[in-house]
């Protein structure tokens, strides 16, 4: 394929985005494709393009896959805000109306300018022209001048799109509003133009502990500009380009509203008939009600969020009020403001119970919502463990044990139940002597800070060399190879796949976001729907015997060599079958998926009534 592993992830969002454009997506949901696109492009601008933004700064011309990159970027930016703007009929249509401040009744307009003074001016902060290298990262400003630039005038982080009293579904935009009534934030009429800047995440979160962790976050946002985006008809945008050090590709032009990620609010309103329906989620009979006692007997898989996350919740509860466990241990990456699973942590430890956390502290934008659990945590009597700096622990184990035996779940998403309800995942409970005393390895090394040593799941550059044995034993005819991953770049990885390929076994690939290079003869399918594709399963069958393992890990170098994963194998002959049929309805989709090519193109493959988001395995 030969794509760098920024531009092949650009091109996932630029799927994202394709997706937006179906006829037969509900017209909210466009919305909030929209929106994701746009979150996402913030991402990939404060963080995964790191690596070329410094190239270009080291080389004295900016590298050609760079600038390639930049104008694919901006492409797809403007495209996003002309759909944007496409939409609005139909959402007038559907009774909900995006309205100018002219368009408002005198009444109307008369609450407005209170609202604007009472409220939004104070908020409002309004600063020199001079303060244009101090603008805050992904913050929403107007820049304000005749010849010259006079003033900058930072928006306020509230709601972009306010309702109007006594017309429901109807809006209008602050920032339209802020413009049309510009005498209350500037000391003189003259011309507003809005704009945004994206800087560089800095925080080196890998190399710092808890205690540096504050400072950091603090700074971070400090970083060197990346991108900076302005509206059409902007006067002053080769000077500020210059005054911030960006290249011209890195000045997006496009129509107003910047900053698109405000249509989340849009997205949000109940109006369930221009929505997704919800789905019909299933709970697995007897396990709800005793999670434990069901372990006793089989083991369980369960694929989010069609099987219900809530049943992990329960799983997390029980093993809090079961007097029979004395211990339990999780690792948490990104668990969100609220969440229960914590709440029951933090009740087994005032029910006497030792319990021991791995809270990641390295958890990119998540930082600061870990800090705050560490703090409640461990005024709970929650033991944290801390790992040595320069490792990320990124594996998703539970593990409640007693006298009578040991209760484990092994995943591939985060323990966070709003996530669970948005994202596919894997989650395997099982009691099994095999994978929980592994289980309880890897608990034991995380408090010693040392690498886990396991005898049936694999961590670490372990893996990465079982990977390879499965794909060697399986290179033969008829032999058959099915990875599923959200990124797929290591190049070991990928070169044993072509050889597979090449020596006659079929090997196909679900990869949904990063794919750095495709074999002729490999196939490979990137699924886009209603939820995020997240969860982690690799596939081998040969000679009639099939071996389905799943995790927290894609196939990255960074994930085999610096990082604390976690594969484990799926051992129950049901589990296993299970997750073979969802592999076999994923690559066969033909609602959701997008065909990649080795060139680095992508095809919709579209229009028929094969969605595997929505069948119940």
């Amino acid at each position: 394929m030969g794509l760098s592993r920024e531009r092949s992830w650009f091109r996932f969002n630029r799927r994202v985005l394709a997706t937006a454009r179906r006829e037969d997506v509900p017209l909210l949901e466009k919305l909030r494709y929209i929106a994701i696109f746009a979150s996402n492009g913030d991402e990939f601008f404060s963080a995964r393009i790191y690596r070329l933004f410094q190239q270009a700064r080291a080389a004295s011309r900016a590298p050609r896959d760079y600038r390639q990159l930049l104008a694919e970027a901006a492409e797809a930016a403007r495209e996003a805000a002309e759909l944007f703007n496409s939409l609005q009929g139909k959402l007038a249509a559907a009774g909900i109306e995006l309205l100018h401040p002219q368009q408002l009744s005198p009444t109307e307009q008369s609450y407005f300018g209170a609202y604007l003074a009472e409220v939004v001016a104070p908020e409002t902060d309004l600063l020199d022209a001079a303060a244009i290298g101090d603008l805050s990262s992904r913050a929403l400003y107007f820049a304000a001048g005749r010849r010259n630039l006079r003033y900058l005038l930072r928006q306020p982080s509230r709601r972009r799109f306010l309702p109007v009293p006594g017309r429901p579904g109807t809006f209008v935009r602050l920032g339209e509003l802020i413009r049309w009534r510009s005498d209350l934030f500037l000391p003189e009429p003259m011309p507003m133009y809005e704009l945004r800047l994206t800087r560089i995440a800095q925080l080196e979160a890998e190399r710092l502990d808890w205690e540096e962790l504050p400072l950091a976050l603090e700074g971070r946002l400090d970083g060197s500009p990346s991108r900076l985006e302005v509206e059409e008809g902007f006067p002053w945008k080769a000077a500020i380009a210059r005054r911030l050090g960006l290249l011209s590709g890195e000045v997006f032009v496009l129509p107003p509203p910047l900053d698109l990620r405000a249509l989340f609010e849009l997205a949000s309103l109940e109006r369930p008939e221009l929505r997704w329906p919800p789905p019909r989620l299933r709970r697995r009979r007897g396990f709800a009600t005793n999670p434990l006692g069901y372990l006793r007997q089989r083991d369980l898989l369960l694929y989010h969020p069609l099987d219900d996350y809530q049943q992990v919740v329960s799983f997390a509860e029980a093993a809090a009020r079961d007097p029979g466990i004395e211990r339990i241990a999780a690792t948490l990456y990104r668990v969100g403001e609220e969440n229960p699973i914590i709440d029951a942590l933090m009740e087994a430890a005032a029910r006497g119970k030792r319990v021991e956390v791995l809270l990641e502290g390295r958890a990119r934008f998540d930082e600061l919502v870990n800090l705050y659990w560490r703090l409640r945590l461990e005024s709970r009597g929650v033991r944290v463990l801390d790992y040595p700096a320069g490792k990320k622990v990124h594996a998703k184990l539970l593990l409640a044990e007693g006298p009578a035996g040991r209760y484990a779940h092994l995943g591939s998403g985060n323990y966070n139940l709003a996530n669970g309800r948005l994202y596919t995942d894997v989650s395997y409970f099982t009691a099994r002597e095999a994978l929980t005393a592994d289980v309880a390895r890897y608990f034991a090394a995380l408090a010693r800070g040392g690498r886990p040593h396991l005898r049936h799941m694999l961590s670490g550059p372990q893996a990465r060399n079982a990977m390879l044995s499965e794909i060697a034993a399986t290179a033969r005819a008829r032999g058959k190879i099915v990875v599923k991953v959200n990124h797929l770049t290591d190049g070991r990885l990928l070169a044993a796949l072509g050889r597979a390929a090449e020596a006659g076994a079929r090997v196909r690939l679900l990869v949904r976001s990063t794919l750095t290079e495709l074999h002729p003869r490999v196939s490979a399918v990137s699924i886009v729907g209603r939820f995020l594709e997240h969860a982690r399963i690799i596939a081998f069958k040969r000679q009639g015997e099939l071996r389905v393992w799943a995790g927290s890990a894609d196939w990255m170098e960074r994930n085999f060599e610096r990082r604390l994963e976690a594969f484990f194998p799926i051992l129950d002959e049901e589990s296993r079958r299970r997750l073979w049929r969802l592999l076999k309805y994923q690559l066969s989709d033909d609602f959701n998926a997008f065909v990649l090519e080795p060139d680095g193109s992508f095809a919709p493959r579209w229009g028929g009534q094969s969605d595997s988001q929505n069948r119940l395995l």
